[in-house]
């Protein structure tokens, strides 16, 4: 295992105990047809193997596994298994799923095979090719879909109106324009070392973590540089570099009215908070949340409940609420290796982590301690993958439980991981508890009002 130079702490990436060397991958896979009955997305229906590769926008390895109402021996555990369970799986023969995003019916995974596929109500919709290696980050502003990547670039692209299966790209960030009209000042240029000066306006490592703003007004980009830079996504103009951490940034994401935070391999989450000023905006430093010994690897926030989630290389998953900053929050334990990704949908939030398992948490609310919705209780672990589980996205989704009678909040939660395959849950907020919940949830369950940092 190697370390990052200089440091002590190690970048979030892709290794089993999910914290992996800075390494660049530039992998040469691509979409093609199989002949091992993975060629279609119905794996009924297989199609003979040809031995020159196709286009992105054909077939492609991918392969989707639906499981039935009766067929429920994988990702069910205990008393809750009738609701939170294993749906069905999307898998690959080549490539590690990096990362995820959903909106409505549809779905984009982005992987290490320089393609982002789409996904509509779990078929295979359409596809598109970056030409830039790993895909480390999606997130979707209306018609426009923002890809960070391995090369520290952000592209843009957008669905045409003409034909929904076809995506363009429409820009790369920063610009040729803005790089060239940079390039003229030298005050534009920064020293990062080894005798190195590059724009301002560039990332010089890979993007780890893409957020939008509540408004979709802003774009914020995280890297290994140790910087968050805002991007207008009208424009798509770089408006400021904040120079964040003494290490790595693993994560970023807005919430609560103009308030960002960041976490990094330092160990550190902070809290930052925009202001306009003219046509730009300007963003000052507010507080640290977390200051640790081990990587921040993951972050979340649930603007309805104004929570802030992260996650970190030791397993944990600490909890504040927006009016408790200044006091240290929760912490939840249920993974023995690091929470690689966090994602939370009404008073769910999922973790997903390099020990292969999927932890679903409830916010309740304790009158007794007077927490109001600050405690938590973990519903189900969901197994399965044979890999980390490096990203999650979540929609709302509806399915018949008139058999069980529950009125829940139902939702669809799909899981990438480094096993190359994205797994579909069904998840109801509910659900009872497990039964067997492993040993390491179990154990902190009934002290997790007292387990606080």
């Amino acid at each position: 295992m190697f370390s990052k130079t200089g440091s002590s702490k190690q970048k979030q990436d892709d290794s089993n105990n999910g914290r992996h060397p800075k390494q660049h991958h530039d992998s040469t896979s691509s979409y093609h047809s199989q002949g091992s009955g993975t060629s279609n997305v119905d794996s009924e229906n297989d199609s003979t193997n040809t031995e020159e590769p196709l286009s992105p926008y054909s077939k492609s390895p991918w392969s989707a596994h639906m499981v039935t109402s009766s067929n429920n021996d994988d990702g069910s555990n205990g008393s809750a298994g009738s609701y939170n369970r294993l749906m069905g799986s999307l898998v690959r023969e080549e490539g590690h799923i990096y990362s995820l995003a959903a909106s409505g019916d549809l779905l984009y995974t982005g992987s290490d095979s320089k393609n982002i596929r789409v996904w509509k109500s779990q078929r295979e919709f359409s596809g598109f090719k970056s030409n830039s290696g790993l895909v480390k980050s999606i997130v979707i502003a209306g018609e426009n879909i923002f890809t960070g990547h391995q090369d520290g670039k952000i592209r843009v692209w957008k669905i045409s109106p003409k034909n929904p299966t076809v995506h363009k790209r429409v820009g790369t960030l920063p610009t040729f324009k803005a790089c060239i009209k940079s390039s003229i000042k030298p005050s534009n240029y920064v020293d990062v070392g080894r005798h190195r000066n590059v724009l301002w306006i560039k990332h010089f490592d890979a993007i780890s973590s893409l957020s939008l703003s509540e408004d979709h007004n802003y774009l914020y980009s995280a890297s290994w540089d140790k910087t968050v830079k805002v991007w207008r996504t009208s424009n798509f103009k770089c408006l400021e570099s904040i120079s964040a951490h003494d290490d790595a940034v693993n994560a970023v994401v807005a919430g609560f009215h103009g308030l960002v935070f960041t976490g990094s391999a330092d160990g550190t989450v902070k809290v930052w908070r925009r202001e306009v000023q003219g046509k730009g905006t300007k963003h000052f430093f507010s507080q640290s949340l977390l200051k640790q010994e081990c990587a921040v690897t993951a972050l979340a926030v649930d603007p309805a409940a104004t929570m802030v989630y992260c996650g970190s290389s030791d397993g944990q998953v600490n909890f504040w609420g927006k009016e408790e900053f200044a006091s240290p929050g929760g912490s939840l334990h249920g993974h023995k290796l690091a929470v690689l990704c966090l994602a939370t949908a009404g008073s769910l939030v999922f973790s997903g982590s390099a020990d292969m398992n999927i932890c679903v948490w409830k916010r309740v609310s304790d009158h007794r301690t007077k927490t109001d919705g600050r405690d938590h209780i973990c519903l189900s672990v969901l197994t399965g993958h044979n890999g980390p589980v490096k990203c999650l996205a979540v929609v709302e989704g509806a399915w018949d439980n008139s058999a069980s009678g529950s009125d829940g909040a139902k939702w669809i939660l799909y899981s990438g991981s480094l096993d190359k395959s994205v797994k579909i849950w069904r998840v109801c907020e509910q659900a009872s508890p497990e039964v067997n919940i492993p040993p390491s949830v179990s154990e902190h369950r009934r002290s997790l009002t007292s387990n606080r940092l």
